[in-house]
């Protein structure tokens, strides 16, 4: 628990704090004042600043009466803010405020946060490329590839299979059969479906166990075929040499960007056309269950989920939706067409009215999360009850 703990605040702390400083780097480059950059969220633990003449100055949580930058420290240990000025539509007429800039540069200061979640999951994907990163092994792989520790995982079971009969669970490793080494998926099928009605035995490491577990494979309905109900995948840690190995970064950060992008069409369109929703919502909770599982199998794994979450993070915050950034960016581009900015009062409103309800949706999603997992421990509680 603590080590999920820690590891969520540390993920979800570089990503926001990456990006406000998209956020705090463009605006300043553009000649627009920052009130305030803050490490955590607020209330205030303590502010500094530099005068006129150089000197170092503090600040309480009620002392924000300066015209210099303040750099604070804040209570809740979240991430991070920036404040802009004019960002709120005051101080219209001041050159260094936000609202007085041109509309092409509000549109960079707002994107720039994003962008950065993106460079960042680049940097992450290099770095996790250069030392070996746990992913699925292809075909058409670059020779230039190494891959090391392959195994063939399971990654999904039929319910009601052999293999589900005999404990086997997603994540499971498949490391011999029948005190045979395979190492092509190919080559398991054509000797489950030739051990139709026998029994085999499966060796099968379970995270840190490896145990023997005897079944006998059946036809599938879904193949036709022999086989025990199994979906299996080869991975293993692959790497490139330290001065290619940001090209494959780069392409793996836009490979996702397009998944993610995909994935949510397929969600949005399933939910439209067939009033269904595909796949699982995580909220706080859930993501941090998921953090904690990667840094429980190691740093490489905890860069490479850091990487996605980032990019994931930074393409809902472009979606065109009031309180989110694509959604300000959608005002301004209305303020582009119309050349006359957008009622102040009418876009504080939506904002208003959009960031209620991720809210709602937040609240609504934490339950389900506490819901899967308190079933859990209710379902661990009773197998452990069960033995007095």
């Amino acid at each position: 628990m603590l080590l999920t703990l820690f590891a969520f605040f540390i993920v979800l702390s570089i990503l926001v704090i990456v990006h406000e400083v998209g956020h705090f780097w463009t605006a300043r480059r553009f000649g627009v004042k920052v009130d305030e950059f803050g490490l955590g969220l607020p209330p205030r633990a303590i502010g500094f600043y530099r005068d006129d003449s150089g000197k170092i100055k503090t600040v309480g949580i009620k002392h924000t009466e300066t015209k210099k930058m303040i750099w604070s420290l804040n209570w809740i240990p979240l991430g991070g803010f920036v404040k802009i000025k004019g960002e709120e539509g005051d101080g219209p007429k001041d050159p260094d405020s936000f609202v007085s800039q041109k509309v092409w540069k509000r549109i960079i200061i707002v994107s720039a946060g994003v962008f950065m979640n993106f460079i960042l999951a680049a940097f992450l994907l290099t770095v996790s490329l250069t030392f070996g990163s746990p992913q699925m092994i292809e075909n058409n792989l670059s020779k230039l590839a190494k891959v090391s520790d392959e195994k063939i995982r399971i990654v999904d079971v039929l319910p009601g299979s052999p293999a589900a009969k005999a404990g086997i669970v997603i994540g499971d490793n498949i490391i011999s059969i029948d005190n045979a080494d395979f190492s092509k998926i190919e080559n398991i099928q054509e000797y489950m479906n030739e051990k139709l009605g026998q029994t085999v035995v499966v060796k099968v490491e379970k995270q840190a166990e490896v145990i023997d577990l005897e079944i006998s494979p059946i036809v599938l309905g879904e193949t036709q075929k022999g086989g025990i109900g199994v979906a299996l995948v080869k991975i293993g840690f692959v790497s490139y040499p330290w001065y290619i190995s940001w090209w494959y970064g780069f392409g793996e950060t836009f490979k996702t960007i397009g998944d993610v992008l995909y994935g949510f069409y397929a969600m949005l369109k399933n939910l439209i056309v067939d009033r269904q929703m595909i796949g699982e919502v995580y909220g706080p909770v859930g993501i941090a269950g998921m953090v904690g599982d990667a840094a429980r199998m190691g740093f490489l794994y905890v860069l490479q989920f850091t990487a996605i979450l980032s990019i994931l993070i930074a393409v809902i915050n472009f979606l065109p939706f009031p309180a989110l950034d694509g959604g300000r960016v959608f005002f301004l581009i209305i303020e582009g067409i119309r050349r006359k900015p957008v009622n102040q009062r009418f876009e504080a409103a939506m904002h208003n009215i959009g960031f209620a309800l991720l809210m709602i949706m937040v609240v609504i999603v934490t339950f389900r999360d506490i819901a899967r997992v308190s079933s859990g421990f209710v379902n661990w509680w009773q197998k452990i009850s069960g033995l007095f």
